[in-house]
């Protein structure tokens, strides 16, 4: 009977001496193939625009104010802006937190205003921001404007505007409600006047027919 060879009787040893070693490292091998193959996949992702900044909501979204993100698509809210192209250029209806999703109704587009070709859009802070819940798009309103310092009367600033859109509250840094936020369509002369009373005015509104 042939003689085994010195180097194979040395691994020999080797593998023996080393058995339960080898043993240990076989199962968690087994063990963790056998978790990965139950493992559930993970869920699938879809792209997000979302804000890429704080923005004060004054001015049109430049390709810097938004970016592309990857989430989950559980997390995808309905209306989601999916590439920069739907949001450049177009003005949000309020303040923007970074990394917001943004939405149809966050942005105002020309569809808003195709029923209304003589008027722009314009954002109004009603001061009782809770209102706001009354409302629905498509509703008209009168819009009044009081001197919070004086017990005068009010003052009707605007007659009959339609609503376009009623975006979320916004928050002051302490997280006090400041107000809420109206979209309306409104005649240039009148949106100057608005603009003019949200400064020094408290604004509120009435449901007009």
């Amino acid at each position: 009977m042939p003689r085994t060879p010195p180097v194979l009787r040395r691994i020999r040893r080797v593998v023996l001496a080393r058995r339960r070693w080898w043993a240990a490292v076989l199962v968690a091998v087994a063990v963790t193939a056998g978790l990965q193959s139950q493992a559930p996949d993970p869920p699938p992702r879809q792209s997000l625009l979302v804000v890429a900044r704080d923005l004060p909501g004054d001015r049109p979204l430049r390709p810097s104010d938004v970016t592309v993100a990857q989430v989950s698509a559980e997390l995808v809210p309905r209306g989601a802006l999916r590439s920069p192209d739907q949001a450049v250029g177009r003005s949000p209806v309020g303040p923007l937190r970074a990394g917001e999703p943004l939405t149809d109704v966050r942005v105002l587009g020309p569809s808003m205003l195709a029923a209304h070709p003589d008027r722009v859009a314009l954002a109004v802070r009603i001061g009782d921001a809770a209102t706001l819940a009354l409302l629905r798009v498509g509703d008209r309103v009168d819009l009044l404007a009081a001197d919070p310092q004086r017990s005068g009367p009010a003052t009707v600033a605007a007659a009959a505007v339609p609503v376009l859109a009623i975006p979320r509250s916004s928050r002051d840094e302490a997280g006090l409600v400041s107000g809420g936020l109206l979209v309306v369509a409104a005649d240039q002369t009148t949106a100057l006047r608005l603009a003019g009373l949200g400064v020094t005015k408290y604004l509120s509104f009435t449901l007009s027919h």
